[in-house]
């Protein structure tokens, strides 16, 4: 299956933001999937869901370099996947930090150049603070930067990882369920930040996440994975009762009400409470 991505007409940056063609990954006979054409455009915003199992943190992991793919090629940000792929930024789960943790904010955003997680260092310390003070003001961190991590709430230890993945200026934003554990409003203003991203800069964004409804309305394409099967489209043409009753094999509703997703089905994964991403529990991303 060959998708094309829509045209973003408007982004400063060229060329193919994200490329897999005739992938396929597998561990040892279980096939998470084969045969996947999938492009993505710079400034474009895909979501990437499934259920438990289904490979949505093993692609990310692919993309990062950390997994290397059974079958097939994939470029990301014009260059093969790796640790030192600059133009890839990386926001993982928010997970609560040790209240202990004496790093500050402004620290951990710096990381993103240093090269102890995703960036390539950068010698000049005036470039360097220069870098951290902009993506800090970029995520509205600015009050509470040069506080311990450990003391601060989730959404504002969140908008640190998400500055730090910005910090050098990705052409790629690769999101694990970055919306995880967090409030409502925390919620928002989290996706708020990576969709202003994407659309000042032409900063592709691929974000797994567990409820689509957060950012429903900020996404252009849907990648869902669901046992060895996947179908890719605008949320119109994927979330239907026709493509995920074709993906689960099993009767599914899609029920849509006042600008929401809700799904009904005939397991106890897909019911409305829990509407269908549950990632694999093993597969964890990078910084697990």
């Amino acid at each position: 299956m060959t998708v094309r991505p829509q045209q973003h007409t408007a982004s400063p940056r060229t060329g193919g933001a994200v490329s897999l063609s005739g992938a396929r990954l597998a561990y040892g006979d279980r096939v998470l999937w084969d045969g996947l054409d999938f492009d993505v455009a710079p400034g474009e915003f895909v979501a990437v869901l499934g259920p438990n199992g289904s490979g949505k943190t093993s692609l990310l992991r692919v993309l990062l370099g950390l997994q290397k793919l059974t079958a097939g090629t994939v470029r990301v940000a014009g260059s093969v996947p790796g640790r030192g792929n600059r133009g890839v930024g990386y926001i993982p789960q928010q997970r609560a930090l040790d209240p202990a943790l004496a790093v500050r904010g402004r620290d951990l955003v710096g990381l993103g150049l240093d090269g102890h997680r995703w960036g390539i260092g950068f010698t000049g310390r005036r470039d360097r603070a220069e870098r951290v003070a902009a993506a800090i003001a970029s995520v509205d961190a600015g009050d509470f930067a040069d506080r311990p991590v450990g003391l601060l709430s989730g959404g504002e230890q969140q908008r640190l990882r998400v500055a730090q993945a910005l910090v050098g200026d990705p052409a790629v934003l690769l999101c694990d369920e970055p919306l995880l554990s967090l409030d409502l409003a925390n919620q928002r203003a989290v996706s708020t930040l990576i969709d202003e991203r994407r659309r000042a800069s032409g900063t592709a964004v691929l974000f797994v996440t567990h409820e689509i409804n957060p950012v429903l309305p900020l996404v252009d394409r849907i990648l869902y994975l669901v046992d060895g099967r996947f179908r890719a489209g605008t949320p119109d043409e994927v979330m239907t009762s026709r493509t995920l009753s074709s993906l689960y094999r099993t009767d599914i509703e899609v029920i849509r009400v006042r600008g929401q997703i809700h799904i009904v089905g005939a397991h106890s994964d897909l019911c409305e409470d829990h509407p269908h991403h549950h990632d694999e529990p093993r597969d964890r991303g990078p910084g697990s």
